[in-house]
């Protein structure tokens, strides 16, 4: 079994159903046993290519889609999924769009929150998004770096919520750049052939779109972000 191919069906299902195909439709479909999919599951997980329950081959998260609820909603005319945070929301949006709305709430407290995502862009243009834990350090808790990662009216309410919650003030980035990033990172993900980025093509794409500083640096290294 090719990982890959794995990873691709298990995007596409969950476009389709809103859900991951269980173990043994797995196994069918691939025409493979229980246990080659099982051993492909976990070389996923330990690669980052999808998150899975501990000791379990259950999915928890495959991003930019999370299997269990969070904060952030994203739903088109006739469905609807969780994502880990707005960059995984706009990720949805590049795979099921055009026209998507996410529902989450600024800071991740009581004001809640749509923006509409069109080709056209996003609205409400002005908000802008923190990003508190540095992406060099996100897979040492992906859960925390994604539910950490909020939007806000403007930069100038960020520095409150900061001291609020004991969280470190990180880098603030327009919505607007947020979707280009993510249109490009996610984009693909359903397409045949999908790789995880390296990291040398991850700090490309960061550069690409204009993410720089302590935040987006990653260290010089080999293999898969």
């Amino acid at each position: 079994m090719i990982d890959g191919d794995l990873h691709t069906h298990l995007i596409r299902a969950i476009i389709t159903n809103g859900r991951a195909p269980g173990l043994d439709n797995l196994a069918a479909h691939f025409d493979q046993p229980t246990a080659e999919v099982q051993s492909a599951l976990h070389r996923l997980h330990d690669g980052h290519g999808l998150v899975l329950h501990p000791g379990t081959t259950e999915v928890w998260a495959i991003h930019p889609f999370s299997l269990v609820p969070t904060g952030t909603w994203v739903e088109n005319d006739t469905r609807g999924w969780w994502a880990p945070c707005l960059w995984c929301g706009l990720g949805i949006a590049s795979l099921v769009g055009p026209d998507v709305r996410l529902h989450a709430r600024i800071g991740g407290e009581s004001e809640p929150l749509v923006i509409e995502r069109t080709d056209a862009g996003v609205t409400p243009p002005d908000l802008v998004i923190h990003f508190p834990v540095t992406i060099a350090h996100a897979w040492d808790n992906v859960h925390r770096f994604c539910g950490c990662v909020q939007p806000f009216h403007r930069e100038g309410e960020v520095d409150a919520w900061c001291a609020r919650h004991s969280q470190p003030r990180g880098d603030v980035r327009p919505i607007a750049q947020l979707d280009a990033l993510a249109r490009h990172w996610y984009g693909g993900y359903a397409d045949e052939g999908w790789h995880k980025w390296t990291v040398d093509e991850a700090r490309a794409i960061f550069e690409r779109h204009g993410l720089d500083g302590p935040t987006w640096e990653l260290p010089v290294a080999d293999g898969h972000f």
